[in-house]
């Protein structure tokens, strides 16, 4: 829970409550910053740390795989679909088919944001087929049944004609599961899952800080890669190739070796990097922003000063600063094809030009952008990769400790499977147990026993 400074200072004193999480808060930093510096004395994997057995090559290029994952994996997980900026005003809705079916998230009449597939309930037309628009109701095309932004059905032409039997009220829109993290649109095609917040675990509450409910859309634009979604999700989930990949871009501002990943429950995981120690990260900050560019107030030391990177199970990666929540989102479009979604949301920043972290201007792109160099440095090799996966020189894929993140990642995807459908050669072994998944953490106890032998 982010603590509000300006009452610490002012006339009314913090209560007890406060107190102690601020306690806990200057615990936790500490504690953090002595394990970035293990991380970089350690010579082997933690203690106890399992051995991560190879993974099947066809997790990557098997159609078999890949269809398991498009009928359970996606269809089971809380997906990114919008920002508020994007339906902004009752009435106001767009088309949303990242993942094949084809839905609506509207903003309702009543101020509830929701979605619903995009079928009407008479002869399976689109309801609508305008990428955004607004209206106070939907109206299908083909034989102008009429919805509420509710769903409900309340306009049939000659309705008489399908007898008395007919029951208006059953034949509502069929809506997707929706739900909000501050101005952000998550949407989950199974009925039965678990609400977003109980999803997210201990990150919604780490996430508080980022100012979710007050960021705007600043840039959203998409770009289509020649790889498996994994293979262009994972370059951005370990800092192993930081200083071979980055050595210009990234690596300056990040201190690979005193890394420390986080694994989360439900596929989710963190990476906290500081800088190398004769950075100052804040300070490279304040230096390079423009002067409209506002500080998320709220966002504590490390978003301050260190570079931390969360995985949203399935397919979110993003670093999360005092200026910035810019996700990148990865939506597969074929067993060997990719479409990357670069975002960027910011406070407002008034009359300049929106902040865009992850593309520059291109005249000669159809959507006049461009990726930026560290995005092009991460998806160079893509297309090669998936070549080289496909022949028969790759066959298996070994992960080392600072790799765990990709891991326990393909551990959760064939849990969202289910174990039971993935076939055994395309398998990873279940190694990673909760025993290291937060909020344990063995490593701690190693740090403290190196610390005492000292």
């Amino acid at each position: 829970m982010p603590i509000d400074i300006a009452r610490m200072i002012g006339p009314v004193f913090p209560s007890a409550t406060e107190i102690n999480i601020m306690s806990m808060e200057a615990d936790y930093i500490e504690r953090m910053k002595r394990l970035m510096n293990w991380e970089a004395s350690r010579q082997a994997p933690p203690e106890g740390f399992p051995h991560l057995p190879d993974m099947p090559a066809g997790r990557y290029t098997s159609q078999e795989y890949y269809d398991l994952e498009q009928q359970y994996l996606w269809k089971k997980t809380w997906l990114f679909a919008a920002h508020i900026d994007e339906v902004p005003d009752p009435g106001c809705f767009m088309k949303w088919e990242n993942i094949g079916d084809p839905i609506i998230i509207i903003h309702g009449m009543d101020g509830e944001v929701r979605a619903f597939y995009n079928t009407c309930r008479h002869r399976g037309a689109p309801v609508v087929t305008e990428e955004k628009g607004k209206a106070p109701r939907l109206m299908c095309g083909y034989h102008n049944w009429t919805y509420k932004t509710d769903g409900s059905l309340i306009g049939v032409p000659e309705k008489q004609d399908f007898g008395p039997e007919f029951d208006m009220s059953c034949r509502s829109l069929i809506p997707v599961r929706c739900e909000r993290l501050g101005n952000l649109i998550f949407v989950n095609f199974d009925s039965e899952a678990m609400p977003l917040k109980q999803w997210l675990g201990p990150v919604w509450d780490e996430w508080e800080e980022f100012g979710f409910d007050r960021i705007k859309l600043a840039a959203r634009h998409s770009f289509d890669l020649e790889c498996n979604w994994k293979v262009a999700m994972e370059a951005n989930m370990e800092v192993y190739h930081v200083p071979f990949i980055h050595p210009e871009t990234v690596a300056p501002l990040v201190d690979s070796k005193r890394n420390v990943n986080t694994i989360y429950p439900n596929g989710h995981a963190r990476m906290l990097a500081p800088p190398p120690q004769t950075t100052d990260r804040e300070h490279v900050r304040a230096v390079d922003s423009p002067p409209e560019w506002q500080q998320i107030d709220t966002v504590g030391e490390f978003g301050r000063t260190c570079t931390q990177s969360y995985t949203m199970f399935p397919n979110w990666v993003s670093p999360l600063s005092n200026y910035f929540v810019p996700p990148l989102i990865f939506w597969p479009t074929g067993l060997n094809t990719t479409r990357l979604e670069l975002v960027t949301m910011a406070l407002d920043w008034g009359d300049g030009p929106a902040p865009d972290l992850w593309t520059v201007p291109d005249d000669s792109q159809p959507n006049g952008r461009a990726m930026s160099p560290i995005i092009l440095e991460d998806t160079q090799f893509g297309e090669m990769i998936q070549k080289s996966m496909e022949s028969d020189g790759f066959k298996s894929v070994p992960l080392s400790y600072q790799e765990a993140r990709i891991y326990s990642f393909h551990q959760t995807c064939d849990k969202m499977i289910g174990l039971n459908r993935v076939p055994e050669h395309l398998a990873v072994d279940q190694v990673i147990g909760e025993d290291w998944v937060y909020p344990n953490d063995p490593r701690v106890a190693e740090m403290e026993r190196a610390e005492a032998a000292e």
